[in-house]
This record gives structure tokens, sequence and C-alpha cells, in this order.
């Protein structure tokens, strides 16, 4: 066994250091994306027992296509859009939803701040993939 010398302590130090913050970025990164998220949720719902709303519900969005949750009333342009839902397609869409579906009915005007879309995405894919 080697003896801990003083630079192992500060290398040990520092990289705790580094796990803390970083532990700590994700957290508050994941609490910024649960804030943009809370925007959908006047129209949307996610999680069991979701329903429909004024928009579909959200279960298992991502790897679906555009315009299929059974039952809900979907634009034409949505449900002929071609769009299978992944994080790129949903990034590109929550800032501009008209601007990617011209036609849809989501009246949201969108989320134009780039870090909020950052904040988001992943932390609303994983909801998807997660929920149920």
């Amino acid at each position: 066994m080697y003896p801990i010398t003083k630079i192992h302590k500060t290398i040990l130090t520092t990289a705790a250091a580094i796990t803390i913050a970083t532990g700590t970025a994700l957290a508050q990164d994941a609490q910024k994306g649960q804030m943009v998220f809370n925007m959908c949720l006047p129209c949307h719902s996610i999680g069991p027992g979701a329903q429909t709303k004024v928009g579909p519900e959200l279960n298992g969005l991502d790897g679906r296509h555009s315009g299929g949750v059974p039952g809900f009333d979907y634009s034409d342009a949505n449900k002929n859009s071609g769009i299978v839902w992944d994080e790129a397609n949903f990034k590109k869409y929550i800032q501009n939803p008209q601007g990617v579906i011209p036609g849809t009915k989501m009246i949201f005007p969108g989320v134009k701040n780039e870090q909020q879309v950052n904040d988001f995405g992943p932390i609303f894919l994983n909801l998807l993939r997660t929920a149920a």
C-alpha cells in the first residue's frame, strides 16, 4: 500500500469538490427544467392516471409518432407531419410549435430562451420515458 501524501490529499479534496459542485449544478438544472415543464401542465398531463386536457397526455411521447394519442383530435398537419418524437425533434418543436408543424392546434408560442430549452429537454424526456 502506498502512503497518502499531501499531493494525494489535494487531488482527493479537489475531486470531491468537483463532484459536489457538479451534483449541485445538476440539481439546479433539474429544478430549472421542472420550472419550464410547469408551463406545459395547464394543457398536458403526465404520469399515472394522466388524461387528455386541452392537449394530449404525454406519457410515452419519446419514440411516438406525432399525432399518435388515441382519441385526441389532432390537426391533419400534426397527424401527417411524419415526426417521431425524440430529444432533437422535441427541442425544435418546443421553441416554435407552429413553425415546426404549420397548422398545429397547439397555441403555445414556444420557449424562446435557449438555456431554458436545454434545461427542459433532458428532464422532460426522462419524464416521458418513465411516466406511465
